[in-house]
């Protein structure tokens, strides 16, 4: 429609249409994906988090160097001087010296301890069945051994056998067993802790006071 012709409708009485004021248009959410983030500015930033909040990278410890709990890098530590190592080298071979001091010992603890049952094993095969004990004895000869007083009844002739030095007495498993000075030297031999009572003839009287019958312990005395 020309300019003339507006204005001859316009002259009629016609109003002319109003035309729509045009908005800019508004982004829909979840269509800017695209569009580059804006800064506090407005102006276009990058999409990392802030420090500290979450989401954002740590940053990395110099390699080499321990971190702490806020993934900074610590100062590394001072070096040693010669006097700390050369200390800290004497007391490491001490400590092992030690330590393979006391494993020695202790093998040696076992072993001594596995000779003596061994020892004391023999020594109880050959004692079987040889011993001179008499159920009918009454004579109680008394005798030192492991620093106590002990007893071992005989006969009368057992008695006088065993202050010559003909019998001795051995102790095994509790038990007190009169035997011959033969036997009594082959187990003295192959285990002497279990020899009580070994009396030597040329001895006087006085180093050993319990050979005289006479001579009586009460049974409830205790040593």
């Amino acid at each position: 429609m020309t300019d003339s012709l507006r204005d001859q409708l316009l002259g009629l009485g016609f109003k002319a249409t109003p035309v729509a004021e045009r908005k800019p248009a508004q982004a829909k959410p979840g269509n800017d994906r695209h569009a580059p983030a804006r800064g506090p500015q407005g102006r276009p930033g990058n999409n990392k988090p802030a420090a500290g909040q979450p989401g954002r990278p740590m940053a990395r410890p110099v390699r080499g160097r321990p971190a702490d709990a806020a993934g900074r890098s610590r100062p590394p530590s001072p070096p040693r001087s010669r006097e700390d190592i050369d200390l800290a080298k004497a007391y490491a071979i001490r400590a092992q010296r030690e330590k393979d001091e006391r494993i020695e010992a202790e093998r040696l603890k076992q072993e001594q301890a596995r000779q003596r049952r061994e020892a004391k094993a023999r020594a109880a095969e050959l004692l079987k069945d040889k011993a001179l004990n008499d159920p009918a004895a009454d004579i109680a000869r008394h005798f030192d051994y492991g620093g106590k007083i002990k007893r071992i009844h005989v006969n009368a002739d057992q008695l006088k056998a065993l202050n010559a030095g003909e019998l001795g007495v051995v102790q095994m498993d509790g038990r007190y067993l009169l035997v011959d000075a033969a036997l009594l030297q082959q187990v003295e031999a192959i285990f002497p802790p279990c020899v009580a009572l070994k009396v030597d003839p040329s001895a006087s009287a006085a180093d050993d006071p319990y050979a005289d019958p006479l001579y009586q312990v009460p049974d409830d005395l205790v040593w």
